[in-house]
């Protein structure tokens, strides 16, 4: 009985320890935030002329202008709202295309970085590192290097886009082929099955789930990057937005439309994807 306590006991001074010590950690972290923030407002002023500090009361000026513009011409958002569907089609088709190709190429690199999947074992770093350098560079930047080369348009974005893509899901579906049972894929290869036979029959099976359910998630945010690669030339709903921007007071009613379909886009994607998510991953 003694001892029943003292382990109990000793259960309890470990569970107190390890919360002191993860509390420790948060307010430690806490505080590097807070001084990492207010040293980028010091210093955005600094660069600003301390433009930065007079400025910020006006932080919701330009918002404001848009919404009462948009108030006064009310009458005229649908028509152009319905002007602006081709440009929300054609960035749900470069998020969609980059979506695709990105879940079959990180697919494949993560087979080929997966021990006990890889087709070259000693080749697992270099897929890995591979995948690294795809997500080590933000969209925007390879979209504007694919620019400069290739002149404005979709494909820049969808290149940057899918470039991502791949090192993005191949890190998850490495994950996910890590836990993979390795039994199926050891009873093909004792009847002679090859490469491509083990992964299809062995662990896509297994798989297919958690991938569709990354592979949605990942639609998700390429919409939002192709969005944001509109501002810099690459086409789609983001280059009408900074075009309705740009031309100023008068037209921020098209400003207000293209935000309109923007979010309502997000909103939609977001509950539909999380609700497909659901049922994949817990079948409900």
């Amino acid at each position: 009985m003694d001892d029943g306590l003292t382990g109990l006991a000793r259960v309890r001074a470990d569970y107190i320890a390890s919360l002191r010590q993860r509390r420790l950690v948060g307010g430690v972290v806490l505080i590097l935030f807070a001084a990492l923030m207010a040293t980028g407002f010091v210093l955005a002023n600094a660069e600003n002329s301390g433009g930065f500090w007079r400025g910020l009361p006006h932080i919701f000026d330009f918002p404001a202008e848009i919404l009462s513009e948009a108030a006064r011409k009310v009458g005229e958002l649908p028509g152009l709202l319905v002007h602006y569907i081709p440009a929300l089609v054609e960035t749900l088709n470069i998020a969609a295309i980059a979506t695709l190709i990105g879940t079959l190429g990180g697919g494949l690199f993560s087979m080929l970085a997966t021990p006990g999947l890889a087709l070259w074992p000693r080749a697992i770093p270099v897929f890995r590192r591979i995948m690294d350098l795809c997500r080590a560079f933000p969209e925007i930047v390879v979209a504007l290097v694919l620019i400069y080369v290739m002149g404005g348009g979709p494909v820049p974005a969808t290149i940057a886009i899918t470039i991502h893509s791949v090192g993005a899901l191949g890190k998850f579906f490495s994950e996910v082929n890590e836990n993979a049972d390795l039994k199926p894929v050891e009873g093909l290869t004792s009847v002679g099955a090859g490469w491509l036979q083990r992964i299809w029959l062995g662990v896509v099976p297994q798989v297919a789930p958690n991938y569709l359910s990354y592979a949605l998630l990942r639609f998700e945010i390429n919409i939002r990057a192709s969005a944001i690669l509109g501002f810099v030339g690459a086409g789609g709903i983001g280059y009408e937005l900074r075009n309705a921007i740009s031309w100023g007071k008068g037209r921020y009613d098209a400003a207000a439309a293209v935000f309109i379909l923007l979010i309502l886009t997000i909103m939609v994607v977001d509950q539909t994807s999380s609700a497909l998510r659901n049922r994949l991953t817990k079948g409900a």
